[in-house]
């Protein structure tokens, strides 16, 4: 066997490969949903065959960057990927692996500790009033369920002032996780209702002064706060 023999299987890996970020190129640059075309087009437009571009195809479908839509008006169509599906794959890869929820909560006000420092230092005037709207309801918030939600709305917010896929991203499976499995009840009565609040409030009067560095100061000591107290309501539940 001969070295070109040797060579070919590599080639066709590097010339599949290169297709990919070509096509993906193609696909980011137009709206989602917009048609690449038929499948002898992309071929063309590729300069590969149609074998490896049905490869090609492969992966990017499961990137969640195309859809292949069969019978009259079909083709292939850019789309992206569905953040909560990948949450979802995320949040049962970690129960996979055994991961609990003071790992999901250490990861959690880990980011905190950078997002919230960063939304100090956003200029945007009409997020601030959201913020300060929200802050304004914190005492009403005397139930576990009405927390919850508070802190959906809140990183919401925190995440428009925060332009940081990454950060979002990782922040939103681990707030799944989180809540995916039964959970010590770590605000439970009146003094936990009036610590949280207490917590809520210092951060979002941080954020409300464009104190960065008051920003994480607060979500750093309360990290540390929550972080005790589930260490503890494991430990006796």
């Amino acid at each position: 066997m001969g070295r070109a023999d040797d060579d070919a299987p590599l080639h066709r890996r590097h010339l599949a490969a290169k297709a990919t970020d070509q096509l993906r190129d193609i696909i980011l640059a137009q709206p989602p949903q917009s048609q690449i075309g038929a499948l002898p087009d992309i071929a063309r437009l590729l300069g590969v065959g149609i074998a490896t571009v049905q490869q090609v195809a492969r992966v990017l479908e499961h990137e969640g960057l195309l859809e292949v839509r069969r019978g009259p008006g079909g083709g292939y169509f850019g789309t992206r990927p569905d953040v909560a599906a990948l949450e979802r794959s995320v949040a049962a890869y970690l129960r996979v692996r055994g991961s609990d929820a003071y790992e999901a909560l250490e990861m959690m006000t880990l980011l905190d500790c950078e997002l919230m420092p960063a939304a100090a230092q956003s200029q945007d005037v009409a997020l601030h009033g959201e913020l300060a709207a929200l802050g304004s309801r914190v005492g009403d918030c005397a139930d576990g369920a009405k927390r919850l939600a508070f802190e959906d709305a809140l990183h919401d917010i925190l995440f428009r002032m925060v332009d940081r896929p990454l950060i979002e991203l990782l922040a939103r499976v681990s707030m799944r996780y989180y809540r995916s499995a039964p959970i010590a009840p770590i605000f439970e009565g009146a003094d936990g209702f009036a610590a949280w609040r207490q917590w809520r409030s210092g951060v979002i009067d941080a954020i409300a002064r464009r104190d960065p560095d008051l920003a994480r100061f607060e979500a750093e000591r309360h990290r540390r706060s929550l972080l005790q107290r589930l260490r503890q309501a494991m430990a006796t539940g």
